[in-house]
């Protein structure tokens, strides 16, 4: 069995050389310690990017929002789609991937946590946003009063960054969180349809996924973990989220294999154990269900796409 492997985060900067085509566009729009934050407008950013964008996670949050136009996005397991006046969150640490050259505007930015401490806001001020967790919700549908605040939000502080960078950080800070506070509203609003105890359990549970999915297969095992029956975990997780635990098991199992075939050299076989999966047959199964294709397949595809 190979040494357990760390999937690899991407930070800005790697992030950037990987699937970013460089040169003088990029710097123009890109100031100094984008690693910590950037914000751009969609429609150039989509310019430069090098598609399709395999499954990766990167250290930082991105927040995008679109005042014309779609964007599709796969993040986590499901595939997003938002339109004019909504938000998509891909939140730090959590996996996504898209291919398509979508037509739209509107405004991308992305942030390191270190960016928001300082004299506005305290170490554990990101807590408070559920959407910035691997496991929140990622799409925010926005009233047309919200984003028309968000709007002006997004357009002042690009108009700083542009200007200045990260030199005016405070002002940056203040704007972001305003900004996140509003979001924060409406993700609010939604989540109230769901009984709270349900979203608790199920938050929970998904946040257990992201830390034992190797080593924990069962909605037993993480039954025992919440301290609740299996029954129980799954009627909570069933009515907060509209998929078993079961699923969200071997969604998330697939998710971390999806990235270690793009990642990694690693043969089927041990990719299958690296995720604790020691029946290779068992694996490809229960890949292909999900993926309907294999997992050499979906190798394949990756390398026919890479850039020459």
């Amino acid at each position: 069995m190979p040494k357990n492997r760390q999937i690899k985060t991407f930070n800005a900067e790697s992030y950037r050389s990987n699937f970013i085509q460089s040169g003088a566009q990029l710097d123009a729009i890109l100031k100094t310690e984008h690693n910590k934050f950037f914000i751009v407008r969609v429609e150039e950013m989509l310019r430069l990017m090098k598609l399709p964008v395999p499954p990766a996670r990167t250290n930082t949050h991105t927040f995008i929002y679109l005042t014309e136009g779609e964007a599709i996005m796969r993040i986590g397991s499901e595939i997003y789609k938002i339109v004019k006046d909504e938000c998509l969150v891909v939140a730090a640490g959590q996996v996504f991937s898209f291919d398509n050259v979508d037509i739209n505007k509107g405004y991308l930015f992305n942030f390191h946590e270190d960016v928001m401490i300082g004299k506005l806001a305290k170490n554990d001020l990101l807590k408070d946003f559920e959407f910035l967790r691997a496991w929140g919700n990622p799409k925010i549908s926005l009233d047309t009063q919200t984003s028309g605040f968000i709007r002006q939000l997004l357009a002042r502080i690009l108009v700083d960054y542009e200007t200045n960078g990260l030199q005016n950080r405070e002002i940056i800070q203040s704007y972001l969180i305003a900004l996140l506070c509003e979001v924060n509203r409406m993700y609010k609003a939604v989540s109230g349809m769901v009984q709270l105890k349900a979203i608790e359990i199920s938050n929970k549970f998904r946040e257990l996924l992201f830390t034992h999915i190797k080593t924990r297969h069962l909605v037993s095992d993480y039954a025992s973990l919440l301290h609740v029956t299996p029954n129980h975990l799954n009627k909570s997780v069933k009515a907060a989220t509209g998929k078993s635990p079961t699923k969200w098991i071997d969604e998330t199992i697939v998710l971390e294999a999806k990235v270690l075939l793009y990642q990694s050299n690693l043969s089927i076989s041990e990719i299958a154990a690296e995720i604790g999966l020691f029946d290779q047959s068992y694996f490809s199964r229960l890949f292909k269900k999900y993926e309907g294709i294999t997992p050499l397949q979906f190798r394949k595809t990756i390398e026919n796409s890479r850039p020459v």
